[in-house]
């Protein structure tokens, strides 16, 4: 099990993690009814806080920031020596989190996404893991909520029973909602990216081998070229020059970013 703190990776803190720590991690929190601000960021999730220092502010106060991307891992593994040797994918955490909870009588809470990939993702889940409890599910509202709509979902949450809380937003939003959120449901909140779809059967995921050699993007683009070309033919190349910077010394992205001025509500 690896859990060795936090390091700077172009200007956004990235937990040096693997599956066992940051699952321990959660289960801990969960057993103790107490908040924990978990996300899974790939190159476009670390982008999205490299480049606007109020997210970067918020991505840095988050407690656990997994390398859920080849080249995040890759990162911290040559500038760190982290030896971590796979990294912590949120689709297979998503898993991994709901084996242990249904194994441990923990209930957890899905909130984002449609309604329709809501019912196909609790069908799933529950036909894999039986003793899995989910205590509720709400979908997204697809837009900003305003503040008596953020109390409601915070309500409906806090009041389901639920001991972990999985969202599905979509990167940034759903990291914005765990910063903003987390606290006010009390419980640990999981911004888990693609996982609900995935795990809902409305998108495939991308071959282990392409998985393996941090090709996964190239996949998704494939699967979705309108909605996703400007996040990798853009930001990777950015995201190599910005770590070249790095790595060389030529830069050492110490601004920790700023709060933002206002909260987000997004739901």
């Amino acid at each position: 099990m690896i859990d060795h703190g936090k390091k700077n990776i172009i200007g956004i803190d990235i937990s040096i993690v693997d599956y066992d720590g940051a699952a321990a991690r959660v289960l801990e929190s969960a057993r103790k009814g107490e908040p924990l601000k978990v996300t899974a960021l790939a190159v476009h999730g670390v982008m999205t806080g490299a480049l606007d220092p109020h997210h970067r502010y918020r991505l840095n106060q988050l407690d656990l920031v997994m390398p859920d991307g080849q080249p995040v891992r890759w990162a911290l593994n040559l500038i760190y020596r982290a030896g971590l040797k796979e990294r912590v994918y949120g689709p297979t955490f998503t898993l991994k989190v709901c084996e242990m909870a249904a194994r441990e009588n923990l209930k957890i809470f899905l909130y984002g996404s449609s309604r329709d990939v809501l019912k196909n993702l609790q069908k799933n889940l529950r036909k894999k893991y039986p003793d899995l409890q989910i205590a509720g599910a709400r979908p997204s509202l697809f837009r900003r909520s305003s503040d008596e709509e953020k109390r409601d979902i915070t309500k409906e949450i806090r009041g389901s029973g639920a001991d972990i809380v999985f969202v599905g937003l979509g990167c940034p939003r759903q990291e914005i909602w765990v910063h903003e959120c987390a606290d006010l449901v009390g419980l640990p909140s999981i911004a888990v990216g693609a996982a609900f779809d995935f795990h809902a059967g409305n998108l495939n995921q991308a071959p282990a081998f392409m998985q393996r050699h941090g090709l996964e993007w190239l996949y998704r683009l494939s699967q979705e070229p309108r909605r996703l070309w400007k996040r990798y033919v853009l930001l990777n190349p950015v995201y190599l020059t910005m770590l070249a910077a790095q790595m060389l010394q030529l830069h050492k992205f110490s601004d920790r970013g700023s709060p933002p001025p206002q909260t987000e509500n997004f739901g």
